[in-house]
C-alpha cells in the first residue's frame, strides 16, 4: 500500500483531486511531467485501491471523471504535510546527496 500512495505520481494525482474531480485530460495537463501511459497506470491503481472513483458519463464523446473517494480524502492532510516537508527540506537533501556522492566516488 505504501508503494501506491508513496510514489510521486500518486501523490500528485491525489493532491490535484483533493481540490476537485477532474477529467483525464485535465489531470494530464495539471500533473507536470507525467506521461499518458503513467497517468493511466496511476489512476487505475488508485481506483483499484479504493482511493479514486472513475465515473463514465454516457455522452458522445465519452466523458470520464476521476474523484477521490471518502477514504482517499483521508489522505489529503498526510500528503500535504509530506509535500510541504519535501519542499522545506529539498535544499538539505540535495546537499546531503552531493556530500554522499563526493565521499563515495
Amino acid at each position: 500500500m505504501l508503494d501506491r500512495i508513496g510514489d510521486k505520481w500518486s501523490v500528485d494525482v491525489i493532491s490535484v483531486l483533493g481540490v476537485d474531480s477532474r477529467r483525464f485530460t485535465e489531470l494530464l495537463r495539471i500533473v507536470e511531467g507525467i506521461s499518458q501511459r503513467m497517468l493511466t497506470v496511476t489512476v487505475r491503481g488508485l481506483e483499484r485501491d479504493g482511493i479514486v472513483t472513475r465515473t463514465v458519463h454516457p455522452v458522445v464523446p465519452p466523458r470520464v471523471d476521476y474523484a477521490l473517494t471518502p477514504m482517499g480524502r483521508t489522505l489529503l492532510d498526510t500528503i500535504r504535510s509530506l509535500r510541504r516537508w519535501a519542499h522545506e527540506h529539498a535544499a538539505h537533501i540535495d546537499a546531503a546527496r552531493e556530500r554522499y556522492d563526493r565521499a563515495n566516488r
